[in-house]
């Protein structure tokens, strides 16, 4: 059962929440403008900036994409410029952490979603999401959709928190040979097809098989968030009706969830005083 108290308290940090990750992502912005480095606001941030002008009011994340090889790039350069309270997140700098995504942590504040653990020590500050995108071959969208979605799905069980037991080990087997089956089929059928056509997200990240035209994305244009200019893709449009079809229809109110079960968005204050909520 949901804690009323608790889903209360979350909201009345939503802004400050909203506005700390704002700053991750001028820094990112930063560095991205001097190494060249492309990127764009993504799904429900660039939906903000469109329909919104900013974030989505209970929106409480950030996300934005960049190509693979602009992303390695961007992990090269940027723990050297990156602020002390701000930590490059990604599963060779912090092991222990839970998914495969790169991510900028502010290390002075705490999120805590559904799947975190507390007997696991990776880094759980606020964040800005940053996903890599590839090219995608020009195959039919329904073998896209099925390839892509059991990939998504597979790796998520089984990165998952798991216990010995025998229907864990039967699931390890059947989603491990389907993981691997799906990568197999779509190693044979690229070289097949040309991928000059379209790019997504790397495919466990893509579980509804989303494809959007190279040329939505690029050459990027710019868009206003939260008072601010940011990259965007060529066409903001095309692209938020790839992920969501029709996107400027608000949703109903049980569907306007903040994501987090817990913010802190300062653990200590300027002055070092901790701030952290008193223990019982």
């Amino acid at each position: 059962m949901k804690n009323p108290y608790l889903q209360a308290y979350v909201k009345t940090q939503l802004r400050a929440c909203q506005l700390k990750q704002l700053s991750i992502l001028e820094v990112i912005d930063g560095i991205c403008k001097r190494h060249q480095i492309d990127y764009w606001l993504d799904g429900g941030t660039l939906l903000g900036a469109v329909r919104h002008g900013g974030f989505i009011p209970w929106d409480d994340d950030i996300d934005i994409g960049m190509t693979l090889e602009g992303l390695e790039k961007f992990i090269q350069v940027a723990p050297a410029e990156l602020p002390e309270h701000l930590f490059l997140q990604t599963p060779e700098t912090d092991p222990t952490s839970k998914e495969p995504i790169t991510k900028i942590r502010d290390l002075n504040s705490l999120y805590i979603e559904g799947g975190d653990r507390f007997n696991v020590d990776y880094q759980k500050g606020l964040y800005v999401d940053i996903f890599p995108f590839i090219p995608y071959p020009s195959m039919p969208r329904k073998w896209i959709k099925f390839i892509c979605k059991n990939i998504s799905k597979c790796y998520s069980i089984l990165s998952a928190q798991h216990y010995y037991s025998w229907r864990a080990a039967a699931e390890f087997v059947y989603f491990g040979l389907k993981y691997l089956t799906c990568r197999t089929l779509w190693a044979v059928l690229c070289p097949f097809f040309s991928k000059k056509e379209y790019l997504s997200n790397i495919l466990i990240n893509n579980g509804y098989g989303i494809m959007h035209r190279q040329d939505s994305v690029f050459p990027l244009s710019t868009i206003t968030f939260e008072g601010k200019t940011f990259r965007a893709p060529a066409s903001p449009d095309k692209y938020l009706s790839d992920l969501y079809r029709n996107y400027m229809t608000i949703p109903p109110k049980d569907k306007q969830v903040v994501h987090a079960t817990y913010i802190q968005t300062e653990l200590c204050s300027e002055d070092g005083e901790d701030n952290t909520i008193p223990q019982p």
